[in-house]
């Protein structure tokens, strides 16, 4: 058993190069994410990081947000691309209302233009609002807004859901966000 600290940088080590910087290291992402297992354990080995195979299949199956999916001998990031992909989500219908954590420092700009997908492809909604919690935790203090993902959709925006339940929208304006307070 791999200790957890090892496994953490395993996932870091993943996210940077199937999300933002294959280039680094020599691998290329085909146009839907995907990249050969083989290919990203020899390329990380090639560049210093090697990774086992149980390691490897330790991360993708602990992950408790499910960052990572292989099939068919192939590895890739669920989401959170700053690469070009298209990861061919279907169209989905959102619960009323989806949620986004952030920090009090970004709310006036959310105010003004509403969430943007800044360097990613989509605006990430949580399902709940722990989940919203966490993920704006992981910058200081946590702020949670709530999202009418309902109106939204009947206004015709598209939403998507993501392997591991997260939610992915182009832009929320800033009519569709409530605020606390």
């Amino acid at each position: 058993m791999t200790d957890e600290r090892r496994l953490v940088k395993v996932s870091k080590y993943l996210a940077k190069h199937l999300r933002h910087q294959p280039e680094r290291i020599g691998i290329e992402l085909d146009a839907r994410g995907w990249v050969e297992v083989d290919a990203l354990l020899a390329a990380a080995a090639a560049h210093g990081f090697p990774i086992s195979p149980e390691e490897l299949e330790q991360v993708v199956a602990g992950n408790d947000k499910r960052r990572y999916a292989i099939e068919d001998g192939r590895i890739r990031a669920s989401q959170g691309h700053s690469v070009p992909v298209e990861l061919d989500l279907p169209v989905a219908e959102p619960p009323a209302f989806l949620y986004h954590g952030t920090v009090a420092g970004n709310v006036a700009a959310i105010r003004a233009e509403g969430l943007r997908p800044m360097g990613r492809h989509h605006v990430h909604l949580s399902p709940d609002r722990e989940t919203a919690t966490r993920v704006g935790s992981r910058r200081g203090r946590p702020v949670v807004l709530a999202v009418d993902a309902a109106a939204m959709h009947a206004a015709g925006h598209e939403f998507h859901l993501s392997a591991n339940g997260v939610w992915l929208v182009g832009h929320v304006p800033p009519s569709f966000i409530r605020f606390p307070g």
